[in-house]
């Protein structure tokens, strides 16, 4: 397919997460990075540019700029989306307006700042015809994909349990008052929003429960808490499930747990068997029978899934990991955007995480908060 061409929001220099998703969008050689609007401060958005090789005239101060610009210009010269990798607080302006004008869009997680924004958003990308993919990332990691694909075909019966957690340890001194970029915004409400952890690495859980077990969570009853002086937003939770089906289960998140680094894990539990999978060791997916030994899954290996396989792009014992998920999104949005483009219909069952998608976990951060709030009372996500 001809390359699509990919403006950006965000993501300048120091970034990183920009970085992240720049690296990502180049794995599979199916997107160029054309334009930008790198940062708030113009001037450093357009040395941003510079380094990033970008055309002077195509390095813009604003996303406004930025978008209006581009829809100035020919069909065949102008970006094809936008790319939005800022903090959560500038999501929701520049995917409304990049959809408003035409442009489909990626987005980092969460989808908004506020759940009224989210709601919005779902109804801006409805009316736009346009294609809207948020960065779950970790769903497009193989042995995720054949987790989810072993509950679809039964293999694990029916699902009683699911216990996840999402520790981190980096925050377990006041990081937020050195030079830490990404600290000092985390912990600012104006720009992250309701949630501390429980938006940064609580919706990844949530998200990763509901796309393997294919089981929406429908009451929490959570205990949040700010161990660090002073600050206003949790940096740990514990949070009990009850998911659709009469499923339960367990999710536990923080950045204050001392020497853990990125570890996301899940056990799904089912009447004929469970299986376990950490990210921290993302080749390795484990099953538990039973009536027979334990098994391990392994991208491409013996009772692997082609479906899960296919999403693997080395050899069978080469790792693969944290930018690889992200860059299946990438290639599994601008397949999606490519064939909108040549007048198909838009795909049932898109191959990456969505607007509802992102609704969802703006839904979850609410009802844990309002959950908290109440000494731990059960509340709907739907509430």
């Amino acid at each position: 397919m001809k390359k699509l061409k990919m403006g950006m929001v965000g993501g300048g220099q120091g970034s990183f997460i920009g970085d992240v998703h720049r690296r990502a969008s180049r794995i599979d050689g199916m997107i160029d990075l054309v334009c930008g609007a790198f940062s708030s401060n113009p001037e450093r958005s357009l040395k941003s540019a510079e380094a990033l090789g970008v055309a002077p005239e195509r390095a813009y101060k604003s996303f406004e700029d930025m978008i209006k610009k581009e829809a100035e210009l020919p069909e065949d010269e102008r970006m094809d989306f936008v790319s939005i990798v800022t903090p959560n607080h500038m999501h929701f302006p520049p995917a409304k307006m990049a959809l408003e004008y035409g442009f489909h869009v990626i987005c980092d997680k969460p989808v908004t700042l506020s759940l009224e924004e989210a709601f919005d958003l779902q109804k801006v990308v409805k009316e736009s015809g346009k294609v809207f993919a948020l960065t779950h990332n970790y769903t497009g990691y193989p042995m995720v994909k054949q987790a989810r694909l072993m509950i679809q075909n039964g293999e694990l019966g029916d699902i009683r349990k699911v216990v996840v957690q999402y520790l981190q340890g980096w925050m377990s001194t006041a990081v937020e008052e050195t030079e830490h970029k990404g600290a000092s915004w985390r912990v600012d409400p104006s720009k992250s929003g309701i949630g501390g952890a429980l938006g940064d690495i609580g919706t990844h859980a949530e998200n990763l429960t509901e796309y393997i077990t294919g089981k929406k969570i429908v009451e929490l009853a959570a205990d949040l808490t700010s161990f660090g002086a002073g600050r206003v937003l949790d940096d740990d939770g514990n949070i009990l499930l009850r998911l659709e089906d009469n499923a339960k289960g367990t999710l536990s998140i923080s950045q204050i747990a001392t020497g853990e680094e990125n570890n996301l894990a899940i056990r799904v539990y089912g009447t004929k068997g469970s299986i376990a999978w950490g990210q921290e060791n993302p080749n390795e997916l484990t099953a538990y029978w039973l009536d027979k030994p334990k098994q391990i899954y392994t991208p491409g290996g013996n009772g692997t899934y082609e479906d899960s396989t296919k999403y693997t792009r080395v050899p069978s014992g080469h790792p693969e990991g944290y930018l690889e998920g992200f860059a299946t999104i990438y290639r599994s949005f601008a397949k999606e955007v490519q064939s909108v483009k040549d007048g198909a219909a838009f795909s049932e069952r898109p191959d990456f995480p969505t607007i509802d998608d992102g609704l969802r976990g703006m839904q979850f951060i609410y009802a844990a908060v309002a959950s908290n709030d109440n000494n731990s009372a059960w509340v709907s996500l739907k509430e």
